[in-house]
């Protein structure tokens, strides 16, 4: 309880908002820059338009798990797997999951879950950088 008699929330504020948002979604612009300039030249290009749909269309269902989630560890309910989460990031929907970690505060002080899911940011980072700039050499190489 703070003074006012409120109850506080774990890790923020009584009143639910994002701490930090401008930090936050300064980061977030930052991470999206290339996955989105990447996709976004691939479809151009005439290389596909798979990467820009699967970034908005499986973000969107990562955000809606990560919501569902959240709701069902409230009543105990029956949970999503944490690889079914994992899964849906590594096929693009890693922004989406970003965004609802940080607005439903789900998945963000659990250590494990957070070092894959970085993790899987960064291949998507790597990937692209290997597109953008090293001409898919580097992942070619394997």
């Amino acid at each position: 309880m703070n003074e006012s008699g409120t109850r506080k929330r774990a890790g923020g504020n009584a009143s639910g908002a994002v701490q930090n948002l401008r930090l936050k979604l300064m980061v977030f612009a930052l991470i999206c820059a290339l996955p989105l300039f990447g996709s976004l030249l691939f479809g151009l290009r005439g290389v596909s338009w798979v990467p820009m749909a699967a970034y908005g269309v499986v973000s969107v269902v990562a955000f809606l798990l990560y919501w569902s989630d959240k709701r069902k560890a409230r009543v105990d309910a029956w949970r999503t797997p944490e690889n079914v989460l994992h899964a849906l990031e590594l096929a693009g929907g890693w922004p989406g999951g970003l965004l609802a970690q940080h607005l439903f505060r789900h998945k963000t002080r659990k250590v494990s879950f957070q070092v894959v899911f970085w993790f899987i940011v960064l291949l998507h980072q790597v990937f692209w950088i290997d597109q953008l700039f090293l001409g898919g050499y580097v992942l070619a190489l394997s």
